[in-house]
């Protein structure tokens, strides 16, 4: 069996505005196959490296290969064999779906016949191809732009907070499209801030101020939290934050809809836990072991 084959290999890889640094010495690599999932705040520098990448800004330090082209001295190669949905998804309002499409093909110099219509049918728009973009809801618009993306039938494509402004049912739809064009062979790099998209993935890379935190399947983030999860069930829910914030042992406590996340060091226990809050006057109505997530080890690794 022959070795995966590298897409994206970064090194040291900076972008720096000024004094602000956007991407700092990010270092990453990616293999043929994978949904790479880019996890981080806004401005963590998800969308920057993405343009890095795609050869539409130029690194400040380091280097990077997509593809086997070097982004900064081959980045029309770069963006010849890639596809790129930006977060704004770029159609032309007043054109037609299918003229959006046609568009697209003629700037990537596709010749191919009925390519246009197999594209549109392939992401079930072949029933909306008469109407103006304008028309359509976020959902369809967002098919569209991901059409625009991949008419060209790229090796690699870059989805920018794709799932931005669109419905949680819409959301599910568009990464069921995403498994697919994976499962024909298309290497995909999506950034997100949903923590659930997160799991979708077969690798997820942490950003937080243009620092790659963590970079390894979702199960392995999981399996790497330095300790216990628990989800405490105590009234009143604020002191009890307090409280258990100030605990030795408590790694990270917060607010998790109508109780407290806790991540704790393995030696402690419930007793522990329920002890804290009695000696403080406050009632623990539950303390449960909890399944890690990805959102546990976001807010471990970025703090927040």
């Amino acid at each position: 069996m022959s070795a995966p084959q590298t897409v994206i290999r970064a090194e040291n890889l900076s972008r720096r505005f000024g004094s602000f640094v956007a991407v700092d010495h990010l270092n990453l690599e990616v293999q043929a196959g994978q949904i790479l999932g880019y996890l981080g705040a806004n401005g963590s520098g998800k969308t920057t490296t993405i343009r890095m990448l795609l050869g539409l800004l130029h690194p400040s330090e380091g280097r990077a290969q997509v593809l086997g082209y070097d982004v900064a001295q081959q980045s029309e190669q770069v963006r010849a064999h890639s596809g790129y949905m930006s977060q704004k998804f770029a159609l032309y309002h007043d054109l037609t779906a299918t003229e959006n499409l046609e568009f697209y093909a003629g700037v990537y110099g596709v010749k191919e016949a009925g390519r246009v219509r197999e594209v549109l049918e392939s992401l079930g728009l072949a029933g909306l191809g008469g109407q103006l973009v304008q028309n359509l809801s976020a959902g369809w618009r967002q098919r569209l732009a991901l059409a625009a993306a991949i008419v060209h039938h790229p090796g690699l494509l870059f989805l920018d907070e794709p799932t931005s402004g669109v419905d949680p049912v819409a959301r599910r739809a568009f990464w069921d499209l995403i498994y697919s064009l994976s499962a024909q062979g298309i290497t995909v790099m999506v950034t997100t801030h949903y923590m659930d998209e997160a799991e979708y993935c077969s690798q997820l890379g942490i950003m937080r101020t243009g620092k790659l935190l963590a970079l390894d399947t979702p199960d392995q983030l999981k399996r790497s939290l330095p300790g216990r999860v628990w989800d405490v069930f105590a009234e009143p829910l604020l002191p009890a934050l307090g409280e258990l914030e100030n605990m030795d042992g408590v790694l990270r406590a917060g607010l998790a809809s109508d109780h407290l996340r806790l991540l704790a060091a393995p030696r402690v226990e419930v007793e522990q836990i329920q002890a804290r809050l009695a000696a403080a006057g406050l009632a623990a109505r539950s303390v449960q072991p909890g399944a890690p997530s990805i959102e546990d080890v976001f807010m471990f690794l970025t703090g927040e």
